[in-house]
């Protein structure tokens, strides 16, 4: 299906703008985003690299809007009462002559229907502009201190991905079990012809709902080491030293906070003594907690749309 006749993909602008092969990368709110630190990574690269809102996924089919996470939302603007739906928002972003690729960012919710369709119509938009690689980006609660380096897991199909996802530092599981769309999306794309991957975040469990741009700079990090494409991610490193400050100020007002974090840090830096390296996580652990919350299917993030307002 061509990109000017796809149902369910409503294109925005006139023309469509030119991308060199651009990396298709993709976040979802809902159940794939703990901490919305997914979402925070595919809004930071929308927002501060002008990303262009080039389509939108039509949320009809593919959302049960009596369903409190998929209702739409109402908001008053300029004094006036809107809807706002489920977002599906996909924005080019186009570097200079350093960056070996452009980008192409999807902002989404999870969405709760036809899936596989779903997939295609994205991937019909990232094959009309010729994109070659996938990556999807997810985020689970777990036991992990928020003054600790985020650990995260990563997991492709060829071994060429694989390779790469091992020289980045991810770490690597053998889950069997229910999935979410990020890996549903990242799968689809590989069997389309895609190279892709998917990559998830540990974030703090006793922030649960709390905006986590640490874990969304970690991410981003490894796109960056994966794709060489040279982001600029200072303003997101000052939001992360920030985030990591005040939640340290938060926990320690709570004496019984402020002790689990302790117990956490000690249990991380012992496993760390224990291992190779300097700033290695409990894999197993982090790998344990993951593997928990697919299987449990932990609802991570709020209720509004995918894509900067």
């Amino acid at each position: 299906m061509s990109w000017e006749t796809n149902e369910h993909i409503e294109w925005r602008g006139d023309e469509r703008p030119a991308l060199r092969r651009p990396v298709l990368v993709a976040g979802f709110q809902g159940w794939n985003d703990g901490g919305q630190a997914a979402t925070a990574a595919v809004r930071w690269l929308a927002r501060n690299l002008d990303g262009r809102r080039v389509a939108i996924v039509r949320p009809d089919d593919f959302h049960v809007f009596s369903e409190m996470a998929s209702r739409p939302i109402v908001r008053v603007r300029a004094g006036e009462r809107v809807i706002r739906w489920p977002a599906h928002d996909l924005f080019a972003v186009r570097g200079d002559e350093s960056w070996p690729a452009d980008l192409l960012v999807l902002a989404a919710r999870e969405p709760d229907l036809r899936w596989r369709t779903y997939c295609n119509a994205v991937l019909d938009v990232a094959r009309s502009f010729e994109a070659q690689q996938v990556i999807t980006l997810g985020t689970f609660l777990a036991a992990v201190p928020h003054t600790h380096p985020v650990p995260i897991i990563g997991y492709a199909w060829d071994d060429g991905m694989v390779e790469a996802l091992r020289r980045v530092g991810t770490l690597e599981s053998s889950y069997e079990g229910p999935t979410g769309i990020t890996s549903v999306l990242a799968y689809e794309a590989r069997q389309a012809g895609f190279h892709a991957a998917s990559l998830w975040a540990a974030v703090p469990h006793y922030l649960p709902t709390t905006a986590n741009p640490k874990a969304a700079l970690k991410l981003l990090r490894v796109v960056r080491d994966l794709t060489d494409i040279p982001l600029d991610l200072a303003r997101l490193e000052d939001a992360a030293a920030y985030f990591e400050s005040q939640v340290s100020e938060a926990v320690r007002a709570r004496s019984e906070v402020a002790d689990h974090v302790r117990e956490l840090e000690e249990a991380q830096t012992e496993s760390t003594e224990q291992s190779s390296g300097p700033d290695l996580p409990n894999a197993a652990d982090v790998i344990r907690a993951f593997e928990e919350m697919l299987r449990e299917g932990r609802q991570g993030g709020g209720q509004s749309g995918g894509g900067p307002e």
